[in-house]
This record gives structure tokens, sequence and C-alpha cells, in this order.
């Protein structure tokens, strides 16, 4: 793999102007295929992220071990009152997650974000993406720009490359979800449904048509125009809405509950299909780090599992004065980030590195308290790449973020990120990079 990346920097340091030109054909192609975020056009690298067969076969074994916890997580959390006391919801959230969801899989889909030390195949967790579990079309339309870069172009005479294709599986596999279901119907209506203002909505358009080719009928739906009466769910258009492909995150739903009433009452009295229903919640919350690493968790696993947790899952612990390791978050800045309990995008992302000891202790006063918890920093895998589009152009270290998708338990793919600083943002200092799988012989 060192070689392969060192012929891409080699093409492109003997051939700058060339690779400048195909960076602004890239920019310009995503630009038309409206691949932005926040209405910005997503930036890119020249070289694009690369794994191994060997690679995928960790994944593999990474999504299975995970999912297989996770399983036992939610189950438990589901039966046990006591285990489930552990968790930050209350109120009318613990009825949404309790709530039965009417068919097998307790965790449809998600993506486990990594970061991944691709020269010894060690990684720690970053964090856990189930609500909301996105990029597929960024992956897919960053692909397709690769037949503009001259680097790349180079690189593929002498090896083989293969991408992931991860929305024809999602629709299969949310099919497969959806055929347990107690109460299907034969040919159902999908609606993925979000607060559409603000969201990319061209990944939608580009899951409604697979849903359609797969012969489902399927309509993208505006969460808060949706009606309920005479135990159905009815889409803006009026179509009775058998199934849900949910994107809306939990902590908006939650925010936004009035105006969300008819979902979350079709949900509540098990009128509606939602894949994946409010369970989910409980792995996409920030404080199942610190709860993993429990005796009250560690006590549900093999022998395996517990060491994979203790190895794998980063210290975790509650921002507030009460908390028995402050002194040493506030002294050791390095050594830690902290981050909102429940959030998404990498808001409120601070990492000890990237601050002065009197930002960090600002930070901490500001948002210590009962909504915050603090992390151990664990330091990215970094790798050498360019982005044409600064005004001085100079290969740097990004550090790599590895996000692997999962289907009901499978590993499907993989969205890699990467950036200069010690936070990987996408609001502030993201890259997104076209993800290939190495085919040689």
């Amino acid at each position: 793999m060192k070689e392969i990346y060192q012929q891409y920097q080699s093409f492109i340091e003997e051939n700058m102007e060339e690779n400048a030109k195909g960076a602004l054909a890239v920019r310009d192609f995503l630009t038309d295929k409206n691949l932005t975020y926040h209405g910005n056009t997503i930036r890119t690298l020249q070289i694009p992220k690369i794994f191994t067969k060997e690679d995928l076969d960790r994944f593999r074994k990474i999504v299975s071990t995970t999912y297989g916890i996770f399983q036992k997580v939610i189950n438990t959390y589901l039966e046990d009152p006591s285990y489930r006391n552990l968790f930050p919801f209350g109120g009318e959230l613990r009825d949404l997650i309790l709530t039965p969801r009417g068919y097998d899989s307790v965790l449809p889909i998600a993506r486990f974000d990594i970061f991944y030390n691709e020269e010894n195949g060690d990684f720690k967790f970053c964090e856990i993406n189930t609500d909301g579990t996105s990029a597929m079309n960024e992956d897919r339309v960053l692909n397709l720009a690769l037949s503009k870069n001259p680097a790349h172009q180079y690189v593929s005479q002498s090896h083989t490359f293969s991408a992931f294709e991860l929305f024809d599986p999602w629709v299969r596999t949310f099919c497969e979800i959806y055929a347990t279901y107690k109460k299907r119907v034969e040919h159902p209506h999908v609606a993925i449904v979000d607060f559409l203002d603000g969201v990319e909505i061209a990944e939608f358009y580009e899951f409604q048509r697979r849903f359609e080719t797969a012969g489902v009928t399927c309509e993208i739906c505006e969460i808060t125009q949706l009606s309920y009466h005479d135990h159905h769910l009815y889409s803006p258009t009026g179509k009775i809405i058998d199934a849900v492909y949910r994107r809306a995150v939990t902590t908006d739903l939650m925010q936004h509950r009035a105006e969300v009433r008819p979902f979350l009452e079709a949900f509540k009295n098990e009128d509606v299909c939602v894949i994946g229903a409010l369970n989910t919640q409980i792995v996409h919350n920030k404080w199942l780090f610190h709860l993993l690493r429990g005796e009250e968790t560690l006590s549900l696993l093999t022998a395996e599992e517990r060491s994979f947790v203790l190895e794998h899952i980063p210290k975790t612990g509650l921002l507030s004065g009460e908390s028995r390791d402050l002194r040493n978050v506030l002294s050791d800045k390095n050594r830690y980030l902290i981050k909102p309990l429940d959030s998404y995008a990498s808001k409120g992302v601070y990492a000890g590195i990237d601050c002065t000891q009197a930002e960090w202790e600002a930070h901490i006063r500001t948002f210590g308290g009962n909504t915050y918890i603090y992390q151990e920093y664990c330091p990215p895998y970094r790798t050498a790449n360019i982005d044409f589009l600064e005004k001085r152009p100079a290969f740097q270290d990004y550090s790599n973020m590895t996000g692997l998708y999962v289907y009901n338990g499978k590993f499907s793919g993989i969205y890699s990120r990467l950036a200069g600083g010690a936070v990987i943002s996408s609001q502030y200092n993201e890259r997104d990079c076209a993800t290939l799988v190495l085919r040689d012989e």
C-alpha cells in the first residue's frame, strides 16, 4: 500500500499543473452533481482512500463483534429496568424506546466511526451513528469523480480497484427486515422521512430511485407534514405509509416533538413500521461508551467481548463538577476531548490538543454539566495528501476517520473522511475521499 500511495504522490509532484486542472474539474463535477453540505460543495483530496482485502476482513470482524455486543445492550435495556436506569433517557423518550418495533432487527442501519491504523490494524472507536446514518451519496459521487483525477487514472493503469455499492444493499436489507414485520402488507409504500429544511436531499432522491427500481413505491416526506388518523400514517400527498425509512435523528424528534406528533403517535400505537425504531437511541447516545466499560455491561459479555471493549472503547465520563477525573481533564488537556452527550455532525466537539490552556479551561467552564462528556483522545492515523483548492497546494499529513457501514449487522462499506486538525468536523475542516478496495491478484 505504501508503494501505491507513493505512485500517486510521485505522479502528482511531477505533474502539478495537470493535477491542479483535474482538481478543478472534480470540483465542478461535484457541484454539478449537487454534492454539498450546508450549501457548500464537498471538498476532497487528490489521493483516494484505498483498503486491502485484509483490511476488509478486519472490518468484518470489528462489525460482527460490535454488533453482537450492541444486541446484548439493547435487549438488556428493553428487558431489565435496573440496567435501563443507567441510561440518560426519561419521560416520553424512554416510552418511545420501549415501544415494540414489530420486526426482528434491533439495529437495522448504523455507521461505526473508528480511528483505524492501516499499518498494524489497531483501532479505537470514535462514535456510533444510527439515526440518520448518511454519506452514501458522497461516496458514490466521489468515486464517479475519479474519472477526472489524473493521478488516479495513472495509477489505475497498473492496479485494479473496486468501489462499494451502498444503495441497493440497503434497499434489499430494508425489505428483508420489513418481511419480518408482524403487520406487513404485500406491497408496502415506503416513506423516507426527515426534517427536510437544510437537508442535502440528493441522497434521498437516489434512495427513492433505488427503491422504485426494486419495485417498491417510495416518496420523500417532510416529517412535520405527516398526518395520522384511522390507524394509518399518511404522507403529505395523502398516501398511506406502510414503512418508514427514518432519517430524522432522535435528538431532533424530541426537540420538535409537538411538530412531529402524528409520526410519534402512529409509532407509539404500532400503526406503522419504522425502520429504525427508537430503540436505536440506546447505542446512538454518546453515554454508551461510558456504560460499555462499566461492570454492569461487561458482565453481559463473553471474555472476548470484554477484552474488545476495554481495548477499543475510549474512556468516557460526564463533564461535571462532581467528576473524579475532572482535575485530570483540566490539567492534561492533550489527553482529552469534550463533546455533547447527544449530537451529530461533530457539533460542539473540542479537542484539548487544538486549544490553548486558557481556551480549554474556558470550554470546561462553559460546557461543564450534565449535557457534555469528556473522552480519552485517540490520536488518529495520519496520511499525506494534497488539496489543490488551497491557496498554496502542498502535501501535508491528514487525520483519517474510517466509517464502517453496517446493514442489519453486516459490514457493507466504508465512508472515508480526513482533516488537518485533531477533530474531523463536517462543519469546519473535513475532506471527504472516495473509498476503493485494492483488487490486484
